[in-house]
């Protein structure tokens, strides 16, 4: 009976703060997200699965010393490094991030636009009203509203586990494909070796940690209730990586099979499958990208807002009043706007805004990496829960590798892409 009535706490525990690492890993599958898990299964069937271990490992250990540093401090990332390291240095990321967020919310609002132009429906409806549905979510609710409302888009990405079922994969060969390594002569041929970086380099963006952290802090996780939020975290990157794994395989089993090999975007992807898998895949992975990019469109501009607003010492937070935190409101209304009304404009380069904002992020990636590190490692900060030595091998490893994969992967975006 004890064993029994301690399960029941943990579980109960865990529902109380389950949230934040749940959202952030799945808001990760966003548009472009699919477009490189689809481009991915569709140019090398399951010859790539193979990547989603270390994904799990990478995702995994970084999260959690967002969460846990949050939990530990009270405070926000962008916050802790304007308190050690100066508000130069946070100004400049801020700056860094401002211009890679909002690249990436462009890149949402497309989704938004690609994801119901697959049922007709015009970008000038689509974008206006997706636009106000994130705004409103966010501005008229509180926080745990607006969790919740999180937490239902972050399970609606079944729909993908879905579609991978109906795309009547070959399961031996796809697990087979996820344990092994690749051959050597894989990694020579044209497109593979990028297709590697993005599907590893892109799983850890500096807006997750950021917003994770910030997220903590306002659920109110502290120190006695971290266990389950560690839990929260786990369980949000399993899951987002599964989702992942699933989209790789829906498309290896359909696109790859049949000679379809060229996917321009993740709508392009939906379209594709109807013919192959049937109405039922095309809708569940063309309402999946739906979910994604509004799900992205709303949390980016978040986590921006969180992100500036803590780095220069304004007032943020969904349960705080307009009135009470006006830039923190008015940064995510600017943002929102502009983010979608970039889409509306005719003849516009969206593909180099998404490429800029990936260099960008790149660029940005291996200094937030380094200064977490760095300040989970101050025992006058971390107390007892700095980072202990098997895990800060791990974790300094993980960076190490992130860097090298993200500078191959701006690399290869500034020399043409997947060649």
């Amino acid at each position: 009976m004890r064993f029994l009535r301690r399960w029941k706490t943990q579980i109960l525990l865990f529902f109380a703060v389950v949230g934040p690492g749940f959202i952030t890993a799945n808001v990760d599958n966003d548009a472009n997200g699919i477009w490189t898990y689809s481009a991915a299964g569709a140019q090398f069937g399951y010859l790539l699965l193979w990547t989603m271990l270390p994904t799990i490992i990478a995702l995994i250990v970084i999260q959690e010393m967002s969460a846990r540093m949050g939990a530990v401090t009270g405070k926000g990332l962008s916050d802790l490094i304007r308190e050690e390291y100066g508000i130069r240095i946070t100004f400049l990321m801020m700056v860094a991030l401002v211009l890679t967020n909002f690249g990436n919310v462009v890149g949402e609002f497309a989704g938004i636009a690609g994801g119901l132009e697959l049922f007709g429906v015009s970008k000038y409806i689509s974008v206006p009203i997706g636009a106000v549905i994130a705004w409103l979510i966010v501005v008229k609710g509180q926080y745990k509203s607006v969790e919740k409302v999180f937490i239902v888009a972050s399970f609606f990405y079944i729909t993908y586990l879905l579609a991978g079922i109906l795309a009547h994969p070959d399961w031996a060969h796809a697990l087979r494909s996820t344990a092994a390594p690749p051959k050597r002569e894989m990694l020579a041929a044209p497109g593979y070796l990028y297709l590697v970086v993005g599907l590893v380099g892109t799983t850890i963006a500096p807006w997750m940690q950021f917003y994770l952290q910030a997220s903590i802090v306002e659920k109110g996780v502290t120190r006695r209730s971290y266990s389950a939020s560690r839990l929260d975290v786990i369980v949000g990157c399993v899951f987002a990586v599964l989702v992942a794994w699933f989209i790789v395989v829906a498309c290896a089993a359909t696109l790859y099979t049949h000679g379809h090999h060229d996917v321009r975007d993740a709508a392009d992807a939906a379209q594709a499958l109807r013919p192959l898998a049937g109405d039922y895949a095309y809708i569940l992975f063309a309402m999946g990208l739906l979910n994604a990019s509004l799900f992205a469109a709303s949390i980016l501009p978040l986590s921006t807002a969180y992100t500036v607003c803590e780095g220069l010492g304004f007032e943020s937070g969904l349960d705080r009043k307009f009135s009470e935190a006006p830039f923190f409101y008015w940064l995510y209304t600017l943002l929102i706007a502009v983010g979608g009304g970039v889409i509306l404009i005719p003849n516009l380069p969206l593909v180099k805004i998404s490429i800029l904002s990936q260099v960008v992020n790149g660029a940005v990636l291996p200094f937030v990496l380094i200064f977490m590190l760095l300040l989970i490692n101050k025992k006058e900060l971390m107390g007892e829960h700095a980072n202990k030595r098997t895990f800060n091998v791990i974790a300094w490893a993980t960076t190490v590798i992130m860097i090298g994969l993200t500078a191959l992967l701006v690399w290869g975006t500034l020399h043409g892409g997947s060649g």
